[in-house]
């Protein structure tokens, strides 16, 4: 059977100082199905071939989740009642939480006895900041891994915390990851500064890793241990040496760009092009499979702790583009395809102004205030967009011809449902979409789409999201004359707008 359908950038968006993604309403025109885009389907035609052979991995609840710092702990607008948290995190259907970051080892004081910080720029935690968190995790069906403090070496502190996250957050809590990027810890250049110094190495995080590990496990011997929470494979190769026991997953870091002065494109500098350009995908394999190889040999599954668009610090302009929200996408479902069972997008809770331009989530307050309203920026839309796909196994799937274009497919409800996620990161600024053709197993009619887009791959804070919508009987479809009664396959013919991401349903038929 063949069915067609236009799904289009046309909206006209204009670009917004706040950091808000936009949702059309029933009421907004045009819709994501009509006849009118802004120019010719003029790009190359797709085909895009869906296998019924499952890969052997899985798209989870948690491959979608926020990592913030751990300050943000001692932060009342984390309880559901203080702020609209809660809401957001449940439109990632349930989602990971992580909380860790530089200012784990540098700013948290954890007591649960009242005691004062022994530095002014300590932020303090406590019990009650853990049972306001249980709150958030009760509320959202997420579940969470905390970070313990090492950056001050006290191995009895550290598992007072640790006893407290264990006993408050029950079986939502699924990592204890002892200190942050260890292999960080004589650098200065990082807010404030080194907590090691230089005859720090992987033999003394080994040392003071079993030390922690060894105070937490005499009070909770069923606590579950993460880490190194780095991206190099020595200091992995560490912290699985030291062979601690209930180790729960190996955890990895990662940012796609780090090269922060570096205005080449492609490149791994801060620059837009930089997100969406097939080299990405390739640097993000090359990293990600030293955890993933490492992770195999150890038995253990690989967790993307904390990861993002950039590491660069300040306000570049790349994690405010649209090209962040395709990134997303793209990044989340070929990540877990390779393995990574667990991934946090690296956030916080400060100003959508003013505030680090990589987070998911922010606060449209101004600078140096708050309000208990939080809202979403393009890469957090996206997300949204991955939720149909999660508990599905990944089917093999190809694409051909397009130019910059990628699919992945999830089965599942025991096969009755395909959702098939298509990225098509060619620019709406010189394109107006390509022609494609889904080829899926015999005996599924595609029932829903939802898609997020933008005038651009460049265009800032102007990601909008169509969400779930049924399909209309019959649309154009531009592409070349396709045959219509194989009976081996389900096709699909779609004109699919540059600068998309969009959701296809498919449902299996009753009578297949």
């Amino acid at each position: 059977m063949a069915v067609c359908v236009l799904l289009t950038s046309a909206c006209t968006l204009e670009d917004r100082s706040d950091a808000q993604s936009t949702e059309a309403s029933e009421s907004s025109t045009p819709q994501i199905f009509t006849q009118k885009f802004t120019g010719p389907i003029n790009g190359d035609p797709t085909t895009i071939n869906i296998s019924d052979k499952r890969t052997g991995k899985k798209f989870r609840d948690d491959n979608i989740g926020i990592s913030f710092e751990s300050t943000e702990l001692a932060d009342p607008r984390i309880d559901p009642a203080a702020s609209n948290l809660d809401d957001l995190l449940n439109h990632l259907g349930d989602p990971a939480l992580r909380f860790g970051g530089n200012e784990l080892d540098r700013r948290v004081f954890w007591t649960s006895t009242g005691e004062k910080p022994t530095k002014s720029e300590q932020v303090v935690v406590t019990p009650d900041d853990l049972k306001r968190l249980k709150k958030l995790v009760d509320a959202t069906g997420s579940t969470v891994t905390i970070g313990i403090p090492l950056g001050a070496y006290d191995p009895q502190r550290g598992a007072d915390m640790a006893v407290h996250a264990v006993d408050i957050l029950g079986d939502s809590l699924v990592g204890l990851a002892i200190g942050n990027e260890p292999n960080g810890y004589t650098i200065k250049s990082v807010p404030n500064g080194a907590v090691r110094g230089s005859g720090w190495n992987t033999a003394e995080y080994s040392k003071q890793l079993k030390a922690y590990v060894s105070a937490i496990h005499a009070k909770r011997p069923d606590a579950p241990i993460i880490g190194p929470d780095v991206y190099e494979g020595k200091w992995m190769d560490a912290f699985l040496d030291a062979d601690v026991k209930n180790t729960a997953a190996l955890s990895q870091h990662w940012y796609q760009l780090y090269e922060c002065s570096s205005t080449k494109v492609p490149g791994r500098g801060p620059q837009a092009q930089n997100l969406i350009d097939p080299l990405a995908k390739d640097s993000a394999e090359k990293i990600l499979d030293i955890g993933l190889s490492k992770a195999e040999g150890a038995g253990l599954p690989l967790w993307l702790e904390e990861t993002g668009t950039t590491s660069c610090p300040g306000t570049n302009d790349a994690s405010r583009t649209h090209a962040t929200a395709l990134w997303a996408v793209d990044y989340s479902l070929y990540a877990a395809t390779l393995g990574v069972e667990r991934m946090a997008m690296h956030s916080m809770l400060g100003a959508c102004l003013g505030g680090a331009p990589m987070s998911l989530v922010c606060d449209p307050a101004d600078h140096g205030t708050q309000s208990s309203t939080f809202t979403g920026r393009p890469h957090y839309s996206a997300l949204r967009l991955l939720v149909p796909s999660t508990g599905g196994s990944f089917l093999d799937t190809t694409v051909k011809g397009g130019g910059n274009m990628s699919a992945y497919t999830v089965s599942k409800d025991d096969g009755n449902t395909l959702v098939t996620t298509v990225v098509n990161a060619n620019d709406a600024k010189t394109s107006g979409g390509n022609p494609v053709t889904l080829i899926a197993p015999q005996g599924y009619t595609v029932a829903e789409a939802a898609q997020v887009h933008a005038p651009s791959n460049e265009a800032k804070n102007a990601t909008a999201v169509h969400p779930s919508t049924p399909l209309p009987k019959s649309v154009p479809y531009s592409g070349p004359a396709r045959p219509s009664d194989d009976p081996k396959a389900t096709e699909f013919d779609i004109d699919l707008a540059a600068s998309s991401a969009t959701v296809l349903i498919f449902r299996k038929e009753k009578s297949a």
